[in-house]
């Protein structure tokens, strides 16, 4: 997808606390729009924390985020979703007790579109050909990877400008984990900027145009993907070379 110099959305100089627990320190990210960006470090560095300062779920104790220009710190996921930014969340968190078509129908519940949703839930089932089979199955009854790609089908229904994504890659086989991210490439590739966190470096890497990493709540490095991997600090820390 061909991108745009002007970022979709901006982090500057983000502090978050936790009461009295400093979790992100002076972090700035700038997420163009058409790209691919991604968000590494492990366990506790602050990469969720980083989402959730996003959608409003934490508040920043210092610094700004913009969306299309615009300070978005303090409003609601909810006003989020309707400015054009959807979430899939770590673990899918589908509605387990709903069918595969009512996950679907509740990603455009703050729509009113209903032409363009009809037309949104034929594409989003041409990208995951496998839930069109299984529209009356429960969600809870599928398996991890199908309910990752229902959890991406289902924020995809929104018609979000940019998608953030928390671990797509969490306890998927490695077959499953290679459709994915080759679905998330499509889904780039059909005009959604995506901002994704995620702990397997090289996939992430594999299909990004920029990325960032996060240790201890600080950004300690940030360059395209492919200088990323060329990085040695990167490949030791991060890619499991020696």
């Amino acid at each position: 997808m061909q991108t745009d110099e002007h970022p979709i959305l901006e982090l500057r100089n983000i502090d978050t606390h936790y009461g009295p627990i400093q979790v992100l320190r002076e972090v700035n990210i700038s997420i163009r729009s058409g790209d691919i960006t991604c968000l590494l470090g492990g366990n506790a560095s602050g990469k969720s924390t980083t989402l959730r300062t996003i959608l409003g779920m934490v508040t920043p104790s210092r610094g700004s985020i913009h969306f299309r220009g615009n300070h978005i710190e303090g409003i609601s996921t909810t006003e989020l979703v309707q400015l054009g930014v959807s979430m899939v969340p770590e673990n899918r968190r589908i509605f387990g007790r709903m069918t595969v078509l009512e996950n679907l129908e509740m990603g455009a519940f703050l729509r009113k579109d209903s032409n363009e949703i009809d037309k949104d839930m034929e594409r989003v089932l041409d990208l995951f050909p496998r839930l069109r089979e299984r529209l009356k199955q429960l969600g809870g009854t599928m398996s991890g990877g199908e309910q990752q790609m229902l959890a991406m089908a289902r924020a995809l229904m929104s018609r979000p400008s940019l998608l953030l994504m928390d671990e797509p890659s969490m306890g998927l086989s490695p077959l499953f984990v290679q459709q994915v991210f080759s679905i998330i490439q499509e889904i780039n590739e059909q005009g959604t900027t995506i901002f994704m966190v995620e702990q397997n470096a090289n996939m992430a890497l594999s299909i990004a145009n920029y990325g960032y990493v996060l240790q201890t709540g600080e950004i300690v490095l940030s360059d395209t993907a492919d200088n990323l991997r060329d990085n040695k600090m990167m490949r030791q820390a991060y890619l499991g070379e020696t």
